[in-house]
């Protein structure tokens, strides 16, 4: 039996800065197989073209732009097969929003789906004030040249907002208007610091401070919770890769991310890419509402108004979660001359979540269908 002796080498024990360096790489490399294993095929889904593309183009709709006073106005008009509608998306969004509904509506009427001031391809000057009250005229001075008689409106959110104020200070152009979940009263200031919208404009407010390169995804990371609570953990730096990754492959286009399969989540990532931060930076500050007093307007529509409101509720230190509260649809419906009013079990843009019911509303309440 051999024994230990001093002519045996000595075992040298690792020291800790060694082990450190050994563990941080099998993490590194445990982290980079989780993330590649995810990311790929996330990057791979960003590739994913919307099946309403083809059938969007299908139905007729053309892109067009027009020169509206200083605004190069960017829209999609559809086949001549009934009466004009306009249609105004929700903030954030841009016209594609409303793709899930514009074939049928092709049938029975001749849509035109703007993208207002603020959103999508629509250019404005630098020094555009983002207010309701010059957008709103610069979309009557739209609908009086370009269309040359008096439509049916829709719009959602913020473009019912806008609907809103063409029904009161353009009413020789607006047969009927549909208010699509706006947000009467509840985006004045400063009740508007009491809702759950007011922590999406911080973003756009602080976004005209830092002047951002990329807003989308600015937004991103400054909404990630948004994203964790509506699409899952760890999606703010999945989505970030798929944006990047999209776009690379798509030069040029609007990102459309189809692992998204919340269409509204997906329409806004769309919309995020073309928004003006100066847009939301007026309902966070109060200057997109100036001298537009929501229940003065109101009071002075005199056309058949249908006041659609969505689903909302109040979180426990009660911020409104929603367009309107039962007490906001109330007062407007007090305010209106010839109002209708119909509840709909649907999130806030209620032509993504509930495209059949939608149109079915509109082709009654405009048509009598």
């Amino acid at each position: 039996m051999m024994s230990g002796s001093g002519n045996q080498p000595a075992l040298q024990r690792p020291n800790r800065r060694g082990i450190r360096a050994i563990i941080g790489a099998m993490l590194a490399a445990i982290a980079l197989l989780v993330v590649v294993g995810v990311a790929v095929p996330f990057v791979k889904l960003a590739t994913y073209t919307d099946p309403y593309r083809a059938k969007v183009a299908a139905a007729g709709y053309v892109p067009k732009t027009v020169q509206v006073n200083q605004v190069t106005l960017s829209y999609v008009e559809g086949p001549d097969n009934g009466p004009p509608l306009v249609l105004l998306h929700a903030q954030l969004l841009d016209w594609y929003s409303y793709s899930r509904v514009l074939p049928a509506l092709a049938k029975s009427f001749h849509v035109y789906d703007v993208d207002y001031p603020g959103h999508g391809k629509t250019v404005t000057p630098a020094d555009y004030p983002m207010t309701a009250n010059r957008i709103g005229a610069d979309l009557g001075d739209f609908i009086q040249r370009q269309i040359g008689q008096p439509v049916f409106i829709t719009g959602n959110s913020s473009g019912g907002l806008l609907t809103t104020w063409l029904a009161a200070n353009r009413p020789e152009l607006v047969r009927a208007v549909v208010l699509e979940d706006p947000p009467l009263f509840s985006s004045e200031y400063p009740r508007i610091q009491r809702t759950i919208a007011d922590r999406a404009f911080i973003t756009s407010y602080t976004a005209t401070k830092d002047h951002p390169k990329d807003f989308l995804l600015y937004w991103i990371h400054g909404n990630a919770q948004f994203f964790r609570n509506n699409v899952g953990p760890g999606i703010p730096f999945l989505l970030t890769v798929a944006v990047r990754a999209y776009r690379w492959t798509h030069p040029g286009q609007p990102v459309d991310i189809g692992l998204l399969g919340n269409d509204t989540v997906r329409m806004l990532v769309r919309g995020l890419g073309e928004y003006d931060p100066r847009f939301g930076a007026g309902f966070y500050d109060g200057s997109w509402n100036r001298d537009f007093d929501h229940a003065e307007a109101l009071g002075r529509i005199t056309c058949p108004t249908l006041l659609m409101q969505a689903n909302y509720s109040t979180l426990p230190d009660g911020t409104l979660d929603g367009a309107m509260g039962k007490d906001d649809a109330d007062r407007a419906m007090s305010l209106l001359k010839n109002g209708t009013y119909v509840r709909v079990d649907a999130t806030h843009v209620v032509n993504l979540a509930k495209p059949t019911e939608f149109v079915k509303i509109l082709e009654g309440f405009f048509q009598g269908k």
